[in-house]
Formats: C-alpha cells, structure tokens, sequence
C-alpha cells in the first residue's frame, strides 16, 4: 500500500526520483520530460519542453529542490536546445531563428504530485508564452513485465527451430536471466535518471580517465567514436544508457543461461524487429535533450575486441521503461508488433549450455583473455 507524505518520501524511496514523461498544454501543446535524481535532502535534475510547432523552440532548464516535498514553487531558468547536437544555447544566440516571438528564459512553476495516481502535475506561467499545464507519468523500467511470451516457443528444441526460420538481416536478440525483468538499461537500473549529467559530468570524466589505458584517444565529439565510447565502457561494466544486443540467438541464448539459477525459474530472449523499426522510426544518437526515444546502433569496435565474437549491436535509450515505448509505437502509431519475448525454463540449462558449447559458443569465445578461459573451464569442470 502506498501512504501519502508531507516530505514525498515513501517508506525511505525519494518518491520523486525518476524520470517523468507527459505532455503540456498552453499557449501552444507538446511533450514534456522530467528527470530527476536523488541528492540527498533534495531533487536535482532537468526538464525537456518540446513544442508540436515549429514557432517556439524547444526549452530546458535546471531543477533544484529545495526539500522532498511533494508540492513547491519553482523558478526555473531555461535555455533553447540545439536539437541536431543535443546541447542547450542561450536565447540570444538563436532567436533570429524564431522572428515571431519573445522568449523571457525565466518559467515560474508549481509542482504538485499524486503519488497513489502515480501522476505529477506541473502549472507554469511565462511572460511570453503565457500560462499552462503539463501532466506527467512516472516512466518506470523496473515494474514487472506486461509482454507475453510466445506460447509455440516454450523449450529449447522448440527455440532452435523458430530461430531458424528467422532472416538474420532482420532480427536482433537479446538474453536475460530472468523473465520477471523488463527490458531496461543499465544507467537506469543504477537509481539515476538525469541523462544530461550523465552526459556532462560522467562521460567527461570517464574520458578523462580511460585516454591513458586506450590505445585510441576517442573524440566525443564525432557520432561514431562517441557511440563506439560508450560501448567499451559498458562492456566493462559501467552503467550507460544502451542496451547490449546481438545478431545471434545462439549467442542470446548463451547470456540468458549463463549464470545458473533455480530449476523453477525462467529465462528470457528477446527478439526485435530492427529492419521494420528503423524503417518506421529516425534513430538519433542523442542522449539527453532530445524526445524520447529507442535507437538502434552499431558501435565500431575501437578498444573493444568482445564486439565481434559476440556479434554485437547496441540500442540507445533516453527512456527509463523501454517496453513501454515499444508497445505505444505498436499499439498507437504503427499497428505493427517489433518485440517478441521467449521464455525458457532454467531446468533446460545444462543440454542448452552444452549445445552452445559443441557451437563454440562459451566464455573463452565470448570474452577473449584470461577470465573468459578461467569461467569456460571453470563450467566445465564445476558444478557451480
């Protein structure tokens, strides 16, 4: 049961903390975003205001709390986003871009949350674009998933034979260890939600940190290397917002069954559409100041020799629930399914591993060096 709290605080959680999604309506109507992370006694993060004309710009400013209350007055002072580099620009610097309006950068607003709803509510006033209301939703990856598995792929024999009826210039996989797990990345998994911190604060410093253990110094500034950046580091276990894939489902398989678990439990592969979704739908490399999205990318394997035997793709996503942004395209939008979900029962492990294995599918080929050979021998050898 959830119990309203004068400090917005539930049971410990900061109810606030998360990334929001919603749409305004004013003046003018669009799509609003609203990320926001945990600080302690407070709220830090931003919001994203994108308008459905091309006579206002897009927007976004700074939030700052000063406590966890569930409903305050703030103050936020904006800038314009340059949505081709995803970065924000003063007003002066653009307007000559926008020739029928004023834009004051200064929006007062009043927040107010219902937290049984699960629904946030911002009233805003600006003295050139007047007053309005924008309501929000928590975006929320970490619920329990809704898709249903498919009911003619339910063992191993049956998933080898579906996979091979799929055209492999079509289909990405994905494997999970568990099926009670929506798809969701990383970065958002970890609790954090402003993704232009993310960008500004964790990138730079990662570089910083990593240009002398590379044998390649990355520029950031260019599309490939930046997206070819954030590969490595998640590959090594830093947490970004793209989601590892590949053209395999025999190397899907393999990471949705490579940690054992209980017998009664299963895992998951996820199979998606990416020829139709990146017919239907513009990727974009951006990660924060740009409208929600899920994009597929395929990051060059600069420092990064696991890319190839793997066989790997990433997606990136500036959306905490994933799936659900996948189903709205589905349902709304295109009327079309992209994502299918199989489910596997753990019990079929050990035939599953051992068939990889006779494929050359193992630890030793997947992660090239010392640990990849130790884990392969150590499931050859130990029943772990």
């Amino acid at each position: 049961m959830i119990f309203d709290h004068p400090t917005g605080i539930i049971f410990g959680v900061a109810w606030m903390q998360g990334q929001w999604l919603g749409s305004y309506q004013g003046n003018t109507q669009g799509v609003v975003t609203v990320e926001l992370d945990d600080a302690g006694d407070h709220y830090e993060g931003m919001v994203y205001v994108y308008p459905g004309n091309t006579i206002y710009p897009p927007i976004a400013g700074g939030v700052v709390t000063i406590d966890k209350s569930e409903n305050f007055a703030l103050p936020i002072m904006t800038d314009v986003i340059d949505m081709r580099r995803g970065a924000l620009v003063p007003w002066d610097a653009v307007k000559s871009n926008y020739p029928r309006i004023t834009l004051d950068p200064t929006i007062d607003t009043v927040w107010s949350c219902d937290m049984k709803n699960n629904v946030l509510v911002i009233d805003f006033t600006s003295k050139s674009s007047g007053s309005g209301k924008a309501h929000l939703t928590r975006s929320d990856g970490g619920r329990p998933p809704e898709r249903k598995p498919l009911a003619n792929v339910k063992s191993w024999a049956a998933f080898k034979e579906y996979a091979l009826t799929l055209d492999p210039n079509r289909y990405v996989f994905r494997g999970q260890e568990s099926s009670a797990w929506r798809l969701r990345t990383f970065f958002h998994r970890s609790g954090r939600a402003n993704l232009f911190r993310f960008v500004n604060q964790d990138i730079f410093q990662l570089h910083g940190h990593l240009s002398s253990l590379t044998e390649h110094h990355f520029n950031l500034k260019d599309e490939l290397e930046n997206a070819a950046f954030f590969s490595l580091v998640q590959h090594h276990g830093y947490p970004t917002p793209l989601l590892d894939w590949t053209h395999s489902p025999f190397i899907a398989a393999y990471f949705a069954f490579r940690k054992k678990k209980a017998d009664g439990d299963f895992a998951r592969i996820f199979v998606f559409d990416a020829r139709e979704w990146q017919k239907d739908i513009r990727p974009v490399q951006l990660v924060c100041a740009a409208l929600p999205h899920f994009s597929v990318l395929s990051p060059l394997a600069i420092n990064n020799p696991r890319m190839v035997p793997q066989q790997a793709l990433s997606t990136l996503a500036n959306v905490d629930d994933i799936e659900a942004f996948i189903a709205f395209n589905e349902t709304q939008l295109f009327k079309k399914t992209y994502l299918e979900v199989i489910d596997l029962p753990v019990s079929e492990r050990p035939q599953i591993m051992q068939e990889l294995s006779l494929m050359g599918i193992t630890a030793g080929s997947m992660f090239p060096g010392l640990d990849g050979t130790c884990e392969q021998l150590r499931e050859r050898n130990f029943s772990l």
